[in-house]
Parts: structure tokens; C-alpha cells; sequence
């Protein structure tokens, strides 16, 4: 079993920052790709950004340019760095992880979900 831990969400004002941390752990083998999806309220959950072990990244459209992913392989970990950010920034924030098991599944897992609220 793999576990991913997430930290970094709260409150923050409009034009402020916020900076997400997932590590992931257990039976792990290798990490595929990285990243972070969001949902909002009444919303589908979406891509906010991802990252490969080789360091290709994929980013929405509505981020770019605010939001950096990045990626410690030694740690397990991904982060996100929020800045400039708006109200429709809020939603709960979810850590995702495409993990070769040790016993050599390919696996999809999904962290619990970290709420980032931006005040307007």
C-alpha cells in the first residue's frame, strides 16, 4: 500500500501565496508522474499541474505563469508553489501520484485532499 500525505493548504488573501507539500510512501517501487489536481465546489476535479520523472511539466491553462511544480525524487515528494493568487483559486487540492508497486503494479494513487481557501 502507498500513502500520500499532503500539507500547505489554509487561507490566504488575494494576491498572496501558498506552498503544497505531498509526500508519498509505502510499497513503492519507482514514481511516474506527479502532480496536483483541484475540485471545487459543483465542480469536475481538474489538472493544476503535473510533473515526469524527467522533469516534463504540464500546467492548466488558468495557472500558468502563477503556479510552479516541482519535485524531490529522493523524497517522494511533489510541491506546488501558489503565488498571485484569486479567489477561483479556491477548492480543495488533491496530491496524485502514478506509482510502480513493488510488487510491480502500476498504481493511480490519490492523496486526501488539502482545502485552500483565497479571499477576495
Amino acid at each position: 500500500q502507498v500513502q500520500l500525505v499532503e500539507s500547505g493548504g489554509g487561507l490566504v488573501q488575494a494576491g498572496g501565496f501558498l506552498r503544497l507539500s505531498c509526500a508519498a510512501s509505502g510499497s513503492i517501487l519507482s514514481i511516474n508522474t506527479m502532480g496536483w489536481y483541484r475540485q471545487a465546489p459543483g465542480k469536475q476535479r481538474e489538472l493544476v499541474a503535473s510533473l515526469s520523472p524527467g522533469g516534463s511539466t504540464n500546467y492548466a491553462d488558468s495557472v500558468k505563469g502563477r503556479f510552479t511544480v516541482s519535485r524531490d525524487n529522493a523524497k517522494n515528494a511533489v510541491y506546488l508553489q501558489m503565488n498571485s493568487l484569486k479567489p477561483e483559486d479556491t477548492a480543495v487540492y488533491y496530491c496524485n501520484a502514478v506509482v510502480t508497486t513493488r510488487n510491480h503494479f502500476l498504481v493511480n494513487y490519490w492523496g486526501q485532499g488539502t482545502q485552500v481557501t483565497v479571499s477576495s
